[in-house]
């Protein structure tokens, strides 16, 4: 053991401050009097702890002990606040899968809290920039001055209101996916200071916003330290989304008021939500880092343990598997791996009662080199796990691997994200899809997730997210307009089922701008009143634009910014929206747990979904397969079995009526048991009206074209 300064000088204080501590748990733990840190290392020679005091390093102290591939010593006296890094030695020898180099400081995979940002220099590479041996070459400067550091914290904070917090069952969810920054950032009633950060979206009316809008669930685009790319900073932009992260347990401190207090004011954040009946979700990003390939700097894993983190190609270790698209994928079939995963959900869901994840491309979750195989290591952990039983786990069900799309092949107790109901449904209401196609969308997608005992609730329904259109750009443009990514309108979906109804963009005629605010309400009813967890992206409940922008990850500007500027049609809107969530959660049948089959029971002598045509009879196969029947109903039957045990139910008889053609259809009133009359709860070409007209079972409604509506049996 050697205790250095940075110039290897002579000792910088005394060996009994020096002990060996432990190998868990890993990363920098304080205890009062002293901190652990534990590194794991499967294939270094060497750890040495650098110290930092105002961004100049003060000590050097080499880790003691090596116990279980960790890397272990305690140091007495240090104090919370505390900036640490660590220099790795071991072989550089990239063709063997190892990229060691102690002349770069690299993060601790287990950090709680990182300081400073990446300054782009040719000295966060391991490797010369410029070199003709490229990646083999070795380079020898400090990337110190340039990399981010590590912050010991103290993780004290009174949860005691949290006591009586609840979490929201899956069937009553609804999601709200927004950007931390983005969501606040131009909010005309917070200071300043506020705007864009945790403090700011936990301000009393942004929290009482959000309640009012009947939304359950708050799910925010990651929040992970992450890095911006160089590529961006060299177009004047930045990474806006943070999908490129580098530290897995630590908030990045660019979302904090005050950087200093970034782990408070996340915790005050849930806390706020969660006084407010409102649970959160955080993005989650496992599947790679910021690290990128062979060519990307060294800054954690990569300088670390680079075999043991990422998944290398095979036979050529020198390059790194890319089932991303983004350079590199990490190595969820190492147990270590495996291990730090399922600690940062721990922690997370633990520490900073947080309710819930979404995994980012989540098909790598359960890759494995023969396949895509939910028994794999890192399910199984997480499945048995008692902590991440409790919590929400929503996967984005693809990625851009073999076999990559794998809607429908999770397992028990996950959610998925189903672009089958966003497709469809975007096709229905522009009139490329049959009733047929739709049918199952609103069922909650049985054909793709009834089985093993899975509910509806497992078909997270979208039509927008973060990636694509809002719903306003979904009717207002044929193409993406994405000049302003740099990459001359290259980037971005190509396909996206948008219809601008006549002319592209925002001026148009007040016709085309009136149809448009019937479709977007068509296609919010619609989600918000299908079977399955409803996801509503942030600022379409008041049309928000990205001005055609359908990949505004690098926007950190007013094209991704929420805009609090809301005329009347905005704010009517909003109310239609509040409508929709009320809806929702008044009339259970909306949100059932049985999955709906349309098959009669003669015991309880009642069919629990019917499809009614226009005249108001049983649709056939014939209607099905008729290309010209557009316009359907959907019986909802409240007397039909609720759970498993075999009884009537009590809920209210719903019937919702489809319109995409562009006309009148005339639409006979079915007959159902339970009531006389049919009242009237919610039209799209109504949105405003506060009256609930009744009808009697027979009556021929007019449709207006390119509408929906909900009616109650009473």
């Amino acid at each position: 053991m050697l205790l250095f300064a940075p110039q290897m000088n002579a000792p910088a204080f005394q060996l009994a401050r020096l002990k060996e501590g432990q190998p868990w748990p890993r990363g920098a733990t304080w205890d009062g009097k002293g901190v652990n840190f534990a590194l794991f290392s499967a294939n270094a020679t060497k750890v040495e702890l650098c110290l930092f005091s105002r961004d100049r390093e003060v000590e050097r102290i080499e880790l003691p002990e090596y116990r279980d591939e960790t890397w272990h010593g305690y140091v007495a006296d240090l104090l919370p606040g505390q900036v640490y890094g660590y220099r790795v030695h071991g072989p550089y020898a990239p063709a063997e899968g190892h990229r060691f180099n102690p002349n770069k400081l690299v993060l601790d995979p287990y950090a709680r809290a990182h300081i400073g940002e990446l300054k782009w220099d040719p000295a966060v590479f391991g490797y010369r920039v410029g070199d003709r041996e490229a990646d083999l070459s070795f380079d020898e400067r400090d990337s110190a001055p340039f990399v981010p550091k590590c912050v010991v914290v103290d993780p004290d904070f009174d949860w005691r209101r949290e006591a009586r917090w609840h979490k929201v069952p899956w069937d009553r969810t609804i999601v709200y996916e927004t950007h931390v920054r983005g969501y606040t950032k131009l909010h005309p009633k917070l200071p300043e200071h506020q705007r864009g950060t945790f403090r700011g979206l936990a301000h009393p009316e942004v929290v009482e916003y959000i309640r009012s809008l009947g939304v359950t669930t708050v799910e925010l685009l990651p929040v992970h330290t992450f890095i911006n790319d160089s590529f961006l900073l060299e177009r004047g932009l930045t990474n806006y989304w943070g999908y490129n992260s580098i530290g897995f347990f630590a908030p990045d401190p660019r979302y904090a008021a005050d950087p200093a207090k970034t782990l408070q004011e996340f915790k005050e954040m849930v806390e706020r939500f969660h006084d407010a009946g409102l649970e959160v979700v955080i993005d989650v990003v496992y599947n790679h880092t910021a690290e990128g390939n062979q060519l990307g700097p060294t800054l954690s894993f990569k300088g670390i343990d680079n075999s043991s983190y990422y998944r290398l190609m095979p036979e050529e270790k020198r390059y790194y598997i890319n089932d991303t698209g983004t350079g590199n994928t990490f190595n969820l079939s190492h147990p270590v791996v495996i291990q730090m995963v399922c600690d940062s959900l721990r922690y997370w869901a633990q520490e900073m009662h947080v309710d819930g994840f979404r995994f980012d491309l989540g098909t790598i979750l359960a890759r494995e080199p023969g396949g895509f195989d939910t028994h794999n290591g890192f399910m199984k952990a997480v499945m048995q796990d008692p902590v991440l039983a409790k919590v929400k786990l929503i996967a984005e069900p693809w990625d851009c691997g073999p076999g990559g799309y794998q809607v429908g092949g999770f397992p028990p107790g996950w959610a998925e994200w189903n672009d089958k109901f966003r497709d469809t449904v975007r096709d229905y209401w522009r009139g490329e899809a049959r009733p047929s196609d739709l049918a199952p969308r609103l069922c909650g997608s049985p054909d793709v997730f009834r089985r093993r005992g899975r509910q509806p609730w497992a078909s997270v329904n979208f039509i927008t997210a973060h990636d694509g259109f809002t719903l306003n750009d979904l009717v207002s443009y044929n193409e993406r307009h994405n000049e302003a990514n740099g990459e001359e309108n290259r980037d971005g979906h190509e396909h996206n089922r948008s219809w601008n109804h006549g002319a592209e963009g925002p001026d148009v005629p007040e016709p085309i701008r009136a149809l448009r605010k019937r479709q977007m309400k068509n296609i919010l009813a619609t989600l918000l009143l299908s079977q399955g967890t409803p996801m509503l992206l942030a600022g379409d409940e008041f049309g928000r634009t990205q001005r055609g922008n359908n990949n505004a990850y690098c926007q950190d500007n007013e094209v991704s910014w929420a805009d609090w500027s809301h005329d009347d049609r905005a704010r009517r809107l909003i109310d239609f929206v509040r409508k929709l969530t009320g809806l929702r959660h008044k009339y259970p049948i909306l949100r059932r747990a049985r999955w709906l089959t349309g098959e009669y029971s003669e015991a309880l002598e009642v069919r629990d979904v019917t499809w009614i045509n226009a005249n108001g009879e049983p649709m056939r196969q014939e209607h099905w397969e008729d290309a010209n029947v557009r316009c359907f109903g959907m019986l909802l039957d409240g007397r039909a079995q609720e759970t498993g045990i075999p009884r009537r139910g009590e809920l209210a008889t719903l019937l919702i009526i489809f319109n995409p053609w562009q006309d009148v259809v005339k639409f006979t009133l079915p007959p159902a048991n339970g009531g006389g009359t049919w009242t009237l709860r919610a039209d799209t070409n109504f949105p405003d009206s506060t009256e609930e007209p009744q009808f009697p079972i027979g009556h021929v409604y007019e449709v207006t074209a390119r509408s929906l509506l909900l009616f109650q049996l009473t």
